[in-house]
């Protein structure tokens, strides 16, 4: 078993930055890649970007990129989200969740969630 557990939600301005955390335990961090997603209300969960099991590789949604960062930090069990040039339409639960299958796994293959964080960004 993983637990994950997501921090740094809040209220923002639009143009603003959150960083979002994602503390890990339970089984080696190392072997899992790590996935952020979001749902917004009324909507389904949606991709946001992921992270490889060593860090080296990224990828995003069409959506955030150039906008967001993730990134991961082993030693410390810990996935983050930097998010920058927030706009009303990135308001949703943010999600990490653990993939031991890749970098590249379906939402729905995913083994592990966590609990979710609100981010709202007020325009």
């Amino acid at each position: 078993q993983v637990q994950l557990v997501e921090s740094g939600g809040g209220l923002v301005q639009a143009g603003g930055s959150l960083r979002l955390s994602c503390a890990a335990s339970g089984r080696t961090f190392s072997n899992y890649a790590m996935g952020w997603f979001r749902q917004a209300p009324g909507k389904e969960r949606e991709f946001v970007g992921a992270i490889s099991r060593s860090g080296v590789s990224t990828y995003y949604a069409d959506s955030v990129k150039g906008r967001f960062t993730i990134s991961r930090d082993n030693a410390k069990n810990t996935v983050y989200l930097q998010m920058n040039s927030l706009k009303s339409e990135d308001t949703a639960v943010y999600y990490c969740a653990a993939a031991q299958s890749g970098l590249y796994t379906p939402l729905d293959r995913y083994d592990y969630w966590g609990q979710g964080t609100q981010v709202t960004v007020s325009s």
